[in-house]
């Protein structure tokens, strides 16, 4: 698929476009974390995420949790499915799902047409969030956020995208993901029940520099530091992943 052009991603959103004056370096230190981020790379890591989710949506949409397992989207090309767990025990403190545009559809184009401006670009979409309860939780939150963010600049993403029901879209608002559609405009995801959700996106190529023109909290954990407990990388051969239970992929929530 060919790469949105430059000059229309820049004239759409309004900003200069972030070249080679950034330093290729800016990294101040380095800080672990009491997680780690990876790529799900067997069945068992996968049941982790699949036990986190469940866990999360059991807290706001119980019914819709129960019905949560494994799904083939979990196992498609151009997939990944990530997974927070504690350095202390191994068990699961967080999860999200990265689906990109390279081999068929987003999942959110289940229940909306996106614009021409986003048809012909590289896109990602974060789906099946799920984190801990409590200051873990936001922690690993905003980590995972990051682990998105990479894995998009490590494949040539141009556009991150997310859909988010209320009030979780303000968070996400705060993050300068911008509406797709009209302004603060809740639309129906058909393929979770309606549920009315916003579509946003965020160009990758520019995160940095509207974060540094906001003096954004959380751009020295993103472009100043360098966590080496998150990985993003997939290996040559994976292991394949057993989809055992083939229901609708869902969105962010």
């Amino acid at each position: 698929m060919d790469r949105i052009d430059s000059a229309l991603l820049t004239q759409h959103m309004g900003l200069t476009s972030l070249q080679a004056d950034w330093p290729a370096d800016t990294v101040k230190k380095t800080e672990r974390l009491p997680f780690t981020i990876k790529v799900v790379s067997d069945p068992t890591e996968l049941g982790k995420a699949v036990e986190m989710r469940r866990a999360a949506y059991g807290r706001h949409l119980p019914e819709f949790a129960e019905t949560m397992g494994v799904e083939a989207l979990d196992a498609a090309p151009g997939t990944v499915v990530l997974l927070a767990q504690s350095r202390l025990d191994g068990g699961p403190l967080g999860t999200m799902r990265i689906q990109t545009n390279t081999f068929g559809p987003l999942a959110v184009e289940q229940s909306v047409r996106l614009p021409e401006w986003l048809a012909d670009a590289n896109l990602a979409e974060a789906t099946r969030l799920g984190v801990a309860r409590g200051a873990i939780g936001r922690m690993v939150k905003v980590a995972l956020c990051k682990a998105y963010y990479q894995y998009c600049v490590q494949n040539g993403i141009d556009w991150m995208l997310i859909t988010a029901r209320s009030p979780l879209d303000r968070e996400y608002e705060a993050m300068l993901f911008g509406d797709v559609y009209g302004q603060n405009e809740f639309l129906p995801m058909t393929h979770v029940g309606g549920m009315p959700h916003r579509v946003m996106a965020k160009p990758v190529a520019l995160v940095r520099q509207r974060w540094a023109a906001v003096n954004h909290s959380f751009y020295g954990f993103f472009f100043e530091t360098d966590h080496v407990d998150i990985d993003v990388s997939v290996a040559s051969n994976p292991v394949a992943v057993a989809v055992t239970t083939a229901t609708a992929p869902g969105v962010m929530a």
